[in-house]
């Protein structure tokens, strides 16, 4: 059985609090987009309780500690009968590039093993399995645009709807640390709550929907800056940096042309948004 997990994008991020343990609370806008990995499990024959294969866009660390292996061994704990798995991977979405891919993984594997194996599992039961391998794990169980809040485990619906523009979509080859991120960040509460803005129409963007890790990503990371400018300047309504970075996006009405010369070296892909 093969499934294909996709990514998200943030509409505005605002870090709104430190909270006492460390952590920070933020408010922001997930919404999905049509870039996607390949995520195939078959059952496995022998004594191996699995066997990972990863192809496409290399991803560092042990097998063990991949997501989707995660989510295969936090069902069995529950499921101990559910058969050993043979999974290929084939990574489309950058890693490090605050796009969710390595969670829209995870959530795509436990509703995929459900599914495989009629674990009969609610999508509730999914979202709780969901958000034990990360905060936005459990957007990508039901995969609609929500406004989240919390450290961005904590989500409601929202109205907004981006059906028919075009998104570009470009992540240079720069890898933002948490640390440079967070580096300029002053907490503060929004003026205006992103709910709100979200229902004004897209034009208005620009002036009134932020994303606070901006100020210190640009800062040291100029050439990120530029990305934003020059989707600007190709006409997109809006453009912002997604998560902490480093990929950039631009909304646009129509289709762009000669996107990957004008980025070439980087990462870009061109999309219709649903």
């Amino acid at each position: 059985m093969i499934t294909y997990p996709n990514a998200k994008i943030n509409l505005g991020l605002n870090i709104v609090e430190k909270r006492p343990e460390g952590y920070h609370n933020l408010e922001t806008i997930f919404y999905p987009i049509n870039l996607q990995d390949a995520l195939e499990v078959t059952k496995l024959d022998g004594e191996k309780e699995y066997e990972l294969t990863l192809s496409g866009t290399p991803i560092e660390g042990e097998p063990e500690q991949n997501l989707v292996v995660k989510a295969y061994r936090l069902l069995k704990e529950d499921y101990p009968d559910m058969p050993s798995v043979d999974i290929h991977m084939y990574k489309h979405i950058p890693t490090g590039a605050g796009l969710g891919g390595g969670s829209a993984d995870a959530a795509f594997m436990i509703k995929l093993l459900n599914e495989k194996f009629r674990l009969n599992l609610s999508t509730e039961k999914m979202e709780e399995y969901a958000t034990r391998l990360g905060a936005d794990c459990a957007f990508f169980i039901r995969n609609k645009p929500v406004f989240a809040s919390g450290i961005g485990n904590i989500f409601e619906p929202v109205q907004v709807s981006l059906k028919g523009y075009y998104l570009v979509l470009v992540k240079p080859d720069i890898f933002v640390s948490t640390k440079d991120a967070f580096a300029l960040i002053q907490p503060a509460k929004p003026t205006h709550s992103l709910k709100e803005i979200a229902r004004m129409p897209v034009e208005t963007w620009r002036a009134t929907m932020k994303n606070d890790f901006e100020y210190s990503v640009f800062q040291k990371y100029p050439e990120i800056a530029a990305i934003k400018d020059k989707l600007y300047d190709m006409g997109a309504i809006y453009a912002s940096m997604s998560g902490s970075g480093s990929s950039v996006f631009g909304i646009f009405r129509e289709q762009v042309e000669f996107v990957d010369e004008v980025f070439s070296g980087c990462f870009c892909r061109q999309r219709t948004l649903e």
